[in-house]
């Protein structure tokens, strides 16, 4: 029996693809308690990163490709985009992924510590962005917002910015606090202010989602970061009041809310509501498994934004009940992923890296949360876009060099669990 062992053990060792090893690397081991052979050690392969966490983003930024295309094809029928080709947004989209994705691997090459100290001097740069946008001849205004900076090849929005150099800055701030977190003016307090101050900027442009999810940010890492419990709920009860009253001493907000409540009044489907009410009519359209790819309706100028804040929309429309769980559970696995990363490095002592990972985790599950409950009107109207998926530059370019960092946090834990140095 030990010598058939011994035979199958070498056949099931040439099918691996396993080399003999003579020599003081062989160990001895014992076959069925009799005899002793020797295994054929071979060098362990350790990834650089995590591999599947590159292929749910690669996943979701070609779905979002795919749906971007859909979404644009009929807007030159429009006589606004009427000098635009049908490939327009397409181009452009892939432009803005090629750029993030060059912007992406630069982040990968910078070591965690290099943000920790860059991570103030980062988030003075993205308020001087946010005041620079609201002064006219430099900011540009569409709709009624003043949110976007004109580059030629690209309109860049501060506010995404802002979502990183807040995160960054947030887990700087906990970990140099790390001593006075159970003590609210010491610990919170500056915190609060700093968070007070973007949230100014961004609603003088106004910016309502994006300061929602930098608070979101914030709170969440302030969280995770070990602030008392008793603190982090009074925190999200002041969070609560401000958002409050900002509703309440806002005509147009006050009628978006209303709006939300009841989109099919008839006063509110041709006003505020009009967004939700095709975007719920798309997502009814496709039922089960929808009407096909391209086969969406609501897309011909009837859904406005369909390539933006509405894409879950039409993804619902062309591929129905079946598309839309599929795209909740790939952003519940990125996030999860994401999440998991951090937990590691806090495991290992490297509590900035870890906090900035599950940081972003907090970014793209609560963002990506926010647009689907817009798309199915769980949530009020709001202007933010599905992360990796829609169309804009800035945000594929922010959200891709934030899963960059991530990358390069799971880097650097996987370098520490094999003995080297980071």
């Amino acid at each position: 029996m030990s010598a058939l062992a011994l035979k199958w053990g070498e056949r099931w060792s040439r099918w691996r693809g396993a080399a003999p090893v003579e020599g003081p690397d062989a160990l001895p081991v014992r076959v069925h308690g009799t005899e002793f052979t020797r295994t054929r050690a071979a060098p362990v392969r350790v990834k650089g990163f995590d591999q599947p966490l590159i292929w749910v983003t690669v996943t979701l930024l070609l779905w979002g490709l795919v749906m971007v295309y859909s979404a644009s094809i009929a807007m030159p029928d429009n006589p606004r985009f009427g000098n635009y080709a049908q490939t327009h947004f397409l181009l452009r989209h892939i432009v803005a992924i090629g750029v993030a994705l060059v912007a992406a691997s630069l982040v990968y090459q910078v070591p965690m510590d290099s943000w920790d100290k860059w991570a103030p001097w980062l988030f003075i740069a993205s308020l001087v962005l946010l005041i620079a946008v609201l002064i006219p001849g430099i900011g540009k205004e569409v709709n009624g917002a003043r949110r976007w900076i004109a580059l030629g090849f690209m309109n860049f929005q501060p506010s995404e910015l802002a979502k990183l150099g807040v995160l960054l800055y947030a887990a700087n701030y906990m970990v140099r606090k790390m001593e006075v977190k159970e003590r609210f003016f010491a610990a919170v307090m500056p915190m609060g202010v700093a968070v007070a101050v973007v949230g100014s900027l961004l609603l003088a442009e106004p910016d309502m989602g994006a300061f929602l999810v930098i608070a979101i940010i914030a709170m969440g890492i302030l969280f995770l970061g070990g602030v008392n419990a008793r603190m982090f709920f009074l925190i999200a009860f002041v969070l609560i009041i401000a958002f409050g009253l900002m509703i309440a001493l806002s005509d147009w907000r006050r009628e978006r809310i209303l709006a939300y409540l009841n989109p099919w009044d008839e006063k509110n489907a041709l006003g505020k509501g009009y967004q939700l009410s095709h975007s719920l009519i798309a997502i009814g359209r496709g039922e089960i498994f929808g009407v096909g790819l391209g086969g969406s309706v609501e897309k011909l100028h009837w859904l406005p934004e369909a390539h933006t804040d509405f894409l879950l929309a039409v993804i619902g429309e062309e591929f129905g009940f079946v598309g839309v769980l599929t795209m909740i559970a790939l952003f519940l696995w990125l996030t999860r992923r994401i999440m998991h990363i951090g937990r590691q490095a806090i495991a290992m002592d490297r509590v900035f890296s870890g906090l900035v990972a599950q940081g972003v985790g907090v970014w793209m599950g609560f963002q990506a949360f926010i647009n689907m409950g817009v798309n199915l009107g769980a949530l009020p109207t709001k202007g933010l876009t599905l992360p990796l998926m829609s169309f804009g530059g800035s945000a594929i370019l922010l959200n891709l060099m934030a899963i960059a960092m991530v990358l390069r946090v799971d880097h650097e834990n996987r370098q520490l669990m094999h003995g080297g140095r980071v």
